[in-house]
């Protein structure tokens, strides 16, 4: 199956490192499940980081503790299954395949969020999953 991204994912992806750029392509290829970039999940500035990290939704204020969707090298995803959006582990965990998978095939390093542990562990059927399911950032 071939899946394109919407004109507001590319357009979101605006800023980011040719090589994460070219991994994400590839990914949109080889994946088994459908992918979109979810706003602010391409470059970010200080401001915009700042306020995820206020709400919540991420570990860096973008002040003193930089994150690097700030400088480029970073990217978020959502899985599109059955016509919407998914945030489901599963399905995260399908996309990030397809990008690790690119990566390697292209020789560029990257980091999967969902490897990143967590203080306290989370698990699915009884398996511990990372904290950031939908992002991947170059090495």
């Amino acid at each position: 199956m071939k899946f394109l991204l919407s004109s507001r994912s590319l357009e979101r992806r605006e800023g980011i490192d040719p090589d994460l750029i070219a991994v994400n392509n590839l990914a949109l290829k080889i994946s088994v499940i459908d992918f979109g970039i979810p706003e602010h999940g391409g470059l970010r500035t200080a401001e915009t980081q700042n306020a995820l990290y206020l709400d919540g939704f991420s570990k860096a204020d973008g002040y003193n503790n930089l994150s690097n969707h700030q400088s480029g090298n970073a990217l978020d995803f959502y899985a599109y299954v059955n016509g919407k959006a998914s945030w489901e582990s599963h399905h995260l965990a399908m996309v990030a395949a397809a990008h690790l998978q690119a990566a390697s095939m292209l020789k560029v390093s990257i980091i999967w969020g969902g490897f990143w542990q967590r203080k306290t562990p989370k698990y699915k059927n009884g398996i511990p999953y990372g904290w950031d399911m939908a992002h991947i950032e170059l090495s």
